[in-house]
């Protein structure tokens, strides 16, 4: 289907299509939460506190919202880069620039709330736009580690103290990290294709001169493009984060996690791993196991590889990052936890 030939040819009513296809689009993203509480506790009368139907709920909830923001980060990204060679944006924005790019792509993530899957939409359309590699892995790192409904409630429970060593802990590990991993040249291993700019299916140059109408057909294109391609991973991903939402090992915590194990840091991140949650929701858990005694230093530790390591998250980025790319961003941030977990211990024993 050619979009360009379909758009009207004045420019009002080419921005009135447009601005109706965003109202759609918003009307789609709020309705989704709301629709499936009425089709699961109203029409199938299922009951919302059974563990089934928390994670029913919590499958089709994510799949369309992540779908939502990928069709949406991906469309406004595409148009947006048509406008700019890549080789502009990368000069502009990496190099000498490149430490300065990712303590901004961390910053910009604490504004942007979104949980670790969330998170891989707008993760694809930076690469995509030509930023630079780490720069873009430190928005991926901060966005789900450090937002403002994490600090909120950490603060809440915890007081400033900690608050600030949270906010100040996770923003260097997203910084340091994303620059790390720039430095180490992983930039070959993202897959090919989100380079890679397209036009009724033919690469193009960035240079070329396009239409409105061509740009707005780019943009369509690309969408379909990248959901084709990852929606097998996405549906894989959200089912797992599905099936083990919620879930966490309260005793084995306490037993294998506890302040007597010089250990537990390393624990508390593996068992972590593995889970899916966002900081609002693995927050309880923290403080009911703070409330045992564990050390906040191993319970932050063990909130932020949840939400910043998720496996989930890894198996969505698996379509578009490389297996030794995948390895050695699940190895530097890790690492950065680890270290944050026992200094955290150290500071507030």
């Amino acid at each position: 289907m050619n979009i360009a030939e379909r758009l009207p040819a004045t420019p009002g009513g080419r921005w009135a299509v447009l601005s109706t296809a965003a109202v759609v689009w918003a009307g789609a993203y709020w309705i989704n939460g709301r629709l499936w509480d009425r089709v699961l506790y109203d029409a199938a009368g299922m009951r919302p506190e059974a563990r089934l139907t928390e994670a029913l709920h919590f499958f089709l909830y994510d799949t369309v919202k992540i779908a939502l923001l990928l069709a949406g980060i991906i469309f406004v990204v595409t148009v947006l880069r048509s406008y700019a060679s890549v080789e502009r944006t990368r000069a502009l924005l990496g190099g000498r620039r490149e430490g300065v790019g990712n303590v901004m792509a961390a910053g910009l993530g604490v504004i942007t709330p979104f949980c670790s899957c969330s998170a891989v939409p707008a993760f694809i359309g930076f690469v995509a736009a030509g930023v630079p590699i780490g720069v873009t892995l430190s928005f991926l790192i901060a966005s789900p580690l450090v937002n403002e409904i994490a600090i909120g409630l950490i603060f809440s429970l915890f007081g400033w103290q900690v608050t600030a060593l949270y906010i100040g802990a996770g923003l260097t590990v997203a910084t340091l990290a994303g620059w790390t991993l720039g430095r180490l040249g992983v930039h070959k291993w993202v897959e090919p294709f989100v380079f890679e700019t397209k036009l009724g299916g033919q690469t193009i140059d960035s240079t070329a001169c396009l239409t409105f109408g061509d740009r707005v057909q780019m943009g369509v294109e690309e969408v379909a493009t990248i959901l084709r391609k990852i929606w097998p991973y996405l549906l894989v991903g959200i089912g797992l984060g599905a099936a083990i939402h919620g879930w966490a090992p309260e005793d084995f915590f306490t037993r294998y996690a506890g302040p007597g194990n010089a250990f537990g840091v390393l624990v508390a991140v593996a068992v972590g791993i593995p889970l899916y949650s966002n900081a609002a929701g693995i927050l309880p858990l923290v403080q009911a196991l703070h409330d045992k005694g564990l050390p906040m230093g191993t319970l932050l530790a063990f909130m932020m590889s949840v939400v910043a390591l998720s496996l989930p998250e890894l198996i969505l980025l698996r379509r578009v990052l490389k297996p030794q790319l995948l390895a050695a961003f699940v190895i530097v941030v890790g690492t950065g936890i680890v270290a944050v977990g026992y200094l955290f211990n150290i500071l507030l024993a």
